[in-house]
C-alpha cells in the first residue's frame, strides 16, 4: 500500500506539466518496475502478476544460470587471449544492461567482475537482473528482422527533448497513467507499438553466429549456433503464430497490466517465458541460495511444472504404426511429429531428444533402445560413450546398441566432435524434427538438414518414420512402447567441462551430477500391439 501512495504521490506532483529533470540512467532494474506490474488478478482470481512471471523465468535468470558461467569460463580457458572478447560477446544476450551501457562508454562487457562477490552492488544488481524489463521494452524497430540485428544487435531507442524514454507496449495507455510511469521509474514513457508481439524482436538474441578461434585468436570459421527464428521463418508458422503467441500466452480473461489504476485489458500476455528448459530452472531452485535467486521457491517450482506441462502438451507427438510378426522378426513404425514452429529440439545444440523403444512379450522385455541411464547418459549412444564419436541418422533400427537420437553435432575446422562454440565451425549432423512446412530440399545452408537425414525421405516437415526390425522368438503377442524423452543439457555437454579447472565448471558439474536422474522429460508417447494367436 505504502509503495502505491508514493506512486500516486509522484504522479500527482508531475500533473501540473511535463516533467523535465534530468534522466540518468539508460536502464532500470526489475525493481523498479515491481510495485506496480504485481498483484494482478483476473476476474476469476488468477494471479497475472507480471513481475512474479518473469523473475521465475529462464530471461530474468539468463546470468545466474551457472551452465552458461561455466561454458563461458570454459571457452577463456580454451582461449585466453581473447577473454576479453568472449565475455563481451557472451554478455550480449545474458547481461544486457552492463554490457549495453559498458558499449555506450566504448568499452567491453565484463561479466564475472559484476558477478563475483566483490563487485560493485550496482552493476552487479544490473548484471543478475539478466534480460530485464528495460531492456526488451526500450528496443526500438530499427533493423529488427536484418542481419544486422542479429547476435544481439538490437537497438534501444533514445531519449525524447525532455528526457523520456520510450518503453513499448501493445496498448494504448491513458495520459494520466502514463504520467504515473514516468514519474515513478524516472522517466520512462509508456508508448503504444505492435513491434514488441512481432518475433523479429526475439530474432535479435535468439539468432546467433559465433565466431570459430584458431591460434592467436584468429576466426577461422562461424557457426550457426541458434536459428529458431529463421527456423520459424521457413515453416508454416510464420504466417499463423509469433513466438510471442507460444511463448507468452495470451490470458484468457481481460486483465490489468498495472496495479495502480490498472484497467482490465483484452488480449494481455503473461510474462512466463514458458520454452523448455525446466531442467535448469530446478537446478536453480535446489541451489537457489548460491545463485542469489530472487524469485521464491514455489514461483520457481511453478516455472518448472509449467514448462514441463507445455512440453508434454503442445511439442511432439508420437505414434505406433504397422506392427507386424514374420520369420522371427518383429517390424513396427514409429512415427514422431513435431508440434512446434522450429525445430525440436532447437537453440543451443546441448539440448537432444530421442526415441526410447521397448518391445516387451508379456512381462519379458525382448528388446529396449534408447535407455537413460541415471547419470544422464543414453545408452547405446556412441556420443555418450565416446566424445569423438556420435550416433548416425536412422531410417531403419535393428539392434539395441542403435538409437534414434534428434540432435546437432558440432565438428572443428579438422573435422572432429566438439562441445566449444569457439571451436566449432559447422555442424557435423542436424537431424532434429522439423516443424510443418519445413522443406529441406530448399532451406538455406544454415538450417539445412545434415548427414543421413538429408537423404532420408521420410524424414519430412510432416515429422519422422523410423522403423525397428527386432528379433523376437514365439508368436507373441508383443507390445510396442515407444516415447520421444528429451534433455536440455545432455550428458557429453556438461561433463565434457570436467576436464576444466575452474569454479563455474566444478561448480556446475557438481550441481548436474547431483541432479542427473532428473536430466530428461519425456515429450510424448505411444503404444501399439500385435493380436493374439489362438
Amino acid at each position: 500500500m505504502r509503495a502505491i501512495l508514493v506512486l500516486i504521490a509522484a504522479a500527482a506532483a508531475a500533473m501540473g506539466g511535463e516533467q523535465t529533470r534530468s534522466y540518468t540512467p539508460a536502464f532500470q532494474t526489475s525493481d523498479r518496475c515491481l510495485a506496480c506490474h504485481n498483484g494482478l488478478l483476473t476476474p476469476s482470481g488468477q494471479d497475472v502478476s507480471i513481475g512474479y512471471d518473469w523473475r521465475a523465468s529462464m530471461m530474468a535468470n539468463s546470468s545466474r544460470d551457472p551452465y552458461w558461467r561455466a561454458s563461458v569460463r570454459r571457452e577463456s580457458i580454451d582461449h585466453p587471449e581473447s577473454k576479453a572478447d568472449i565475455e563481451d560477446e557472451c554478455s550480449v544476450c545474458h547481461m544486457p544492461i552492463t554490457r549495453y551501457e559498458a558499449k555506450i562508454r566504448g568499452e567491453k562487457g565484463r561479466i564475472f567482475a559484476h558477478l563475483d562477490s566483490g563487485a560493485d552492488e550496482t552493476k552487479r544488481r544490473q548484471g543478475e537482473d539478466g534480460v530485464s524489463c528495460s531492456v526488451c521494452h526500450q528496443i526500438g524497430k530499427d533493423k529488427l528482422g536484418t542481419p544486422e540485428s542479429f547476435n544481439g544487435g538490437f537497438v534501444v531507442d533514445p531519449a525524447d527533448s525532455r528526457d523520456n524514454r520510450p518503453e513499448y507496449g501493445p496498448f494504448e495507455i491513458e495520459r494520466g497513467q502514463t504520467r504515473i510511469m514516468r514519474s515513478s521509474s524516472e522517466g520512462y514513457r509508456p508508448v503504444k507499438d505492435d513491434h514488441i508481439r512481432q518475433s523479429e524482436l526475439c530474432a535479435t538474441c535468439h539468432t546467433l553466429y559465433t565466431k570459430a578461434l584458431g591460434p592467436g585468436g584468429k576466426v577461422v570459421g562461424e557457426l550457426p549456433e541458434q536459428m529458431p527464428y529463421r527456423e520459424w521463418l521457413h515453416s508454416d508458422y510464420r504466417t499463423t503464430k509469433s513466438c510471442q503467441n507460444c511463448h507468452m500466452p495470451a490470458i484468457q480473461e481481460e486483465a490489468p497490466i498495472a496495479r495502480v489504476l490498472g484497467v482490465p485489458r483484452a488480449g494481455a500476455s503473461r510474462h512466463v517465458f514458458v520454452a523448455a528448459n525446466f531442467f535448469m530452472e530446478r537446478m536453480l531452485n535446489r541451489f537457489r541460495d548460491d545463485l542469489r535467486m530472487k524469485a521464491l521457491a514455489s514461483e520457481m517450482t511453478a516455472a518448472a511444472e509449467r514448462t514441463v506441462q507445455y512440453l508434454q502438451t503442445q511439442a511432439a507427438r508420437v505414434a505406433v504404426e504397422k506392427i507386424e510378426v514374420a520369420g522371427g522378426r518383429l517390424t513396427a513404425d514409429v512415427v514422431v511429429e513435431n508440434l512446434g514452429g522450429h525445430k525440436l529440439p532447437t537453440a543451443y545444440p546441448s539440448r537432444r531428444a530421442w526415441l526410447h523403444v521397448l518391445v516387451r512379450q508379456g512381462d519379458r522385455t525382448v528388446f529396449e533402445s534408447g535407455a537413460l541411464n541415471p547419470d544422464g547418459s543414453i545408452r547405446g549412444n556412441d556420443n555418450d560413450a565416446d566424445a569423438a564419436q556420435f550416433e548416425p541418422h536412422y531410417s531403419e533400427i535393428r539392434g539395441p546398441d542403435q538409437v534414434q537420437i534428434y540432435e546437432s553435432i558440432a565438428g572443428d575446422a579438422n573435422g572432429g566432435v566438439t562441445t566449444g562454440l569457439l571451436t566449432a565451425v559447422r555442424f557435423l549432423k542436424d537431424n532434429r524434427l522439423l516443424p510443418h512446412g519445413f522443406d529441406k530440399a530448399a532451406a538455406e545452408k544454415d538450417i539445412a538438414v545434415i548427414g543421413e537425414a538429408a537423404g532420408d525421405a521420410s524424414f519430412t516437415g510432416a515429422g519422422d518414420r523410423v522403423r525397428y526390425n527386432v528379433a523376437v522368438s514365439g508368436t507373441g503377442p508383443f507390445e510396442v512402447e515407444a516415447e520421444l524423452l528429451y534433455q536440455p543439457i545432455g550428458y557429453r555437454w556438461a561433463n565434457n567441462l570436467k576436464r576444466y579447472d575452474a569454479m563455474e565448471t566444478a561448480r556446475f558439474n557438481r550441481y548436474y551430477d547431483a541432479m542427473s536422474t532428473g536430466s530428461a522429460a519425456r515429450l510424448a508417447g505411444a503404444r501399439g500391439h500385435t493380436e493374439p494367436r489362438p
